[in-house]
């Protein structure tokens, strides 16, 4: 009988973990800021059609990087978990954390169990009725869960791009003060320029009720076709 090829589970569990941060490292960046006026996210996008942020119920709104079938897998899962959750018990039943928990457990299974784990990193952002009830969780490749307060960054350049966000955010800004910091710091980080056409805006609008989720314009964001 020939003896099974034995790799340590550490070295295992390194490569994946190496492969999965690889995969997520390519993907453009996106900013999310937790704002007075509601949830910002932002990011570069040259598809009109293949989307990275987008809403996934009342006042949630999910953002992905990496390969882009895997996290749109995970995004209209979530949909499908919150609608159902929402319609068998009630809509205030569907929370963020919960969604979070969800994708946690689901990376962590495929991380442990599947030959290739998931090359993504995703957000889940939940806008509450002022801005000490904003949650914004984050979940990576391998299942592992955690919080982040006022910002988060996903995909290139996460270091420097949130070492300028904590010097320079703050939580007064309007939309369009925000966005504008945020395309400077991403376009800084990518080291070239990015046409208005190419970034993806999601907003979760603390003034509006129910559904809360609008994509917002170059126009609307203070930005001409050759910014």
């Amino acid at each position: 009988m020939t003896t099974p090829f034995y790799v340590p589970p550490e070295q295992l569990v390194k490569d994946r973990a190496d492969f999965a941060k690889k995969g997520v490292s390519r993907g453009r960046p996106i900013v999310v800021m937790v704002l007075d006026v509601g949830i910002l996210l932002i990011g570069e996008n040259s598809s009109p059609s293949l989307r990275k942020i987008g809403e996934v119920y009342d006042r949630i709104a999910f953002a992905g990087v990496g390969r882009f079938n895997e996290f749109e897998i995970l995004r209209v899962a979530g949909i499908r978990f919150a609608d159902l959750k929402g319609y068998s018990y009630s809509r205030g039943d569907v929370t963020g954390k919960g969604l979070a928990n969800a994708y946690s457990q689901t990376l962590g299974q495929i991380f442990s169990h599947e030959v290739k784990p998931y090359e993504v990193d995703i957000l889940v952002a939940e806008l509450g009725t002022d801005i000490a009830s904003d949650k914004l969780f984050r979940v990576q490749f391998d299942g592992t869960l955690r919080d982040a307060q006022s910002f988060a960054v996903l995909g290139a350049g996460e270091e420097s791009i949130s070492e300028t966000l904590r010097e320079t955010l703050r939580s007064d800004m309007s939309v369009t003060e925000a966005a504008q910091l945020a395309i400077t710091t991403i376009t800084e980080a990518e080291g070239h320029d990015i046409d208005a056409s190419a970034w993806e805006t999601g907003f979760l609008d603390r003034s509006m009720t129910r559904r809360t989720f609008t994509r917002l314009t170059a126009d609307q964001l203070g930005l001409t076709a050759d910014s």
